[in-house]
């Protein structure tokens, strides 16, 4: 049986190397938190379409790499009655850019959406997830 990680460990040196890319590329850092279900068996993935969408203009910023989740088709399961944490790196939002909607653009029901996100200085979010 395979090991589940609850909540990754992410060395510090990693997350340093995250931060430099972060100002470097303007990249947007995302920790995902899928909270705990009742239900036994559940699996999550995202798709390659999911993006940040800038409220006040056009601009979609798109996902660039996922840690700790699956990407579609394949799947992550889930531990019963446990918040479960991944990440998410998307590109870089316009520097005028005050909230924005994560949303999994995807031709089912289901899909991850986390609306008005208050941009921050250091382009790094703590989001609870939901299905839009």
């Amino acid at each position: 049986m395979e090991e589940i990680i609850v909540k990754p460990v992410i060395a510090k040196e990693i997350l340093e190397s995250l931060k430099a890319k972060t100002e470097e590329e303007k990249q947007v850092i995302v920790h995902c938190c899928f909270p705990a279900s009742p239900f036994l068996g559940n699996l999550i993935r995202i798709w390659h379409s999911t993006y940040l969408f800038d409220n006040q203009s056009e601009h979609r910023s798109k996902l660039i790499h996922a840690e700790n989740i699956s990407i579609s088709p394949y799947w992550t399961a889930v531990p019963f009655m446990k918040d479960f944490w991944f990440t998410l790196i998307f590109s870089g939002l316009p520097k005028d850019c005050k909230s924005f909607d994560l949303k999994e653009v995807i031709p089912e029901e289901g899909g991850f959406f986390v609306e008005s996100i208050k941009r921050n200085s250091s382009d790094v979010y703590r989001v609870k997830i939901s299905e839009s």
